[in-house]
């Protein structure tokens, strides 16, 4: 069974069983395996990319649920400050977009088990 979309990534990888028998049979490691699917987890929220989602990693944000918990205004301010030291985005995300984000990340319903 093959693994194409980010969707069945989560479907699969949600649950630290589905971790461990996916790690058996590929040789990732689960740790690996953890940081793809959060990534695919992100990648849920509308906004969200490949690019916004390492910014947010570097920033110490790497779930949906550590998302969800932040602060707008100190999550934009440290990315700005991020991104100025690692520049990894063209165009930091607004003071709106991370609100956004939050409010998505608090609404979504949830799909990783950590």
């Amino acid at each position: 069974e093959r693994i194409r979309t980010t969707d069945e990534l989560l479907g699969v990888g949600g649950t630290k069983q589905g971790r461990k028998e996916l790690s058996e049979k590929t040789g990732i490691s689960e740790t690996v395996l953890l940081e793809w699917v959060n990534m695919a987890d992100l990648f849920r929220i509308k906004g969200i990319g490949e690019e916004y989602s390492d910014l947010l990693k570097e920033a110490g944000v790497s779930t949906v649920i550590e998302l969800a918990r932040r602060n707008p205004e100190n999550l934009q301010e440290t990315l700005v400050g991020v991104n100025e030291a690692k520049n990894l985005v063209r165009r930091t995300p607004t003071l709106n977009q991370t609100k956004d984000w939050i409010e998505q990340a608090k609404r979504l319903p949830r799909k990783v088990e950590h």
